[in-house]
C-alpha cells in the first residue's frame, strides 16, 4: 500500500499522531491517558510511516535504535521508583515537587517520570516488532 497520496500523507500524519501521542502522555495523571496509550499512539504513527515509506526512513528519522529507547525508558522508570525510596517510603510512590522559574510554578511529580519512561519502553518495544514485520515482509 505504497500509493502516492498515503507516501505523500504519512509524514504529516506521523508528525500529527506524534504530537498527540505526547498530548495523552502528558495529561495522563490528570485525566485518561497517560505512557501507556500515548507509547501506543506514537507507536501507530511510526508503523504508518513504515508502511508508507519504508523501515529505512523510520530508523533514520528515531535516530536511536528502538531498543535503546525502551532500555532508556525502563531506567527511567526504575530511576523514579528508586527515588522514593530515598525519602524513607516505598518503591514507586508518588512524591511531587514545585520549581518557580522567574515566577512560573513549575509541578514535577515521580508520576510524571514514571509516566514517561512507560511511554519511552512501550514506543521503542512496540515500533521494534513493527519495523521487524515490515523488514521480515520485504525480505
Amino acid at each position: 500500500m505504497r500509493t502516492l497520496i498515503f507516501r505523500t500523507v504519512a509524514p504529516y500524519l506521523t508528525s500529527l499522531m506524534v504530537l498527540f501521542s505526547i498530548f495523552v502522555l502528558l495529561r495522563g495523571h490528570n485525566e485518561p491517558g497517560g505512557g501507556f496509550i500515548g507509547g501506543l499512539i506514537a507507536a501507530s504513527a511510526f508503523a504508518i510511516y513504515g508502511i508508507a515509506c519504508g523501515v529505512a526512513p523510520v530508523r533514520r528519522s528515531l535516530y536511536f535504535h528502538p531498543m535503546a529507547i525502551s532500555g532508556a525508558g525502563l531506567l527511567i522508570s526504575a530511576l523514579s521508583g528508586l527515588f522514593s525510596m530515598m525519602f524513607g517510603v516505598p518503591f514507586l510512590t508518588g512524591l511531587w515537587a514545585k520549581l518557580e522559574f522567574g515566577g512560573l510554578a513549575l509541578d514535577l511529580s515521580t508520576v510524571l517520570f514514571f509516566d514517561i519512561g512507560v511511554y519511552l519502553v512501550v514506543v521503542g518495544s512496540i515500533t521494534s516488532i513493527a519495523l521487524a514485520l515490515e523488514e521480515r515482509e520485504h525480505a
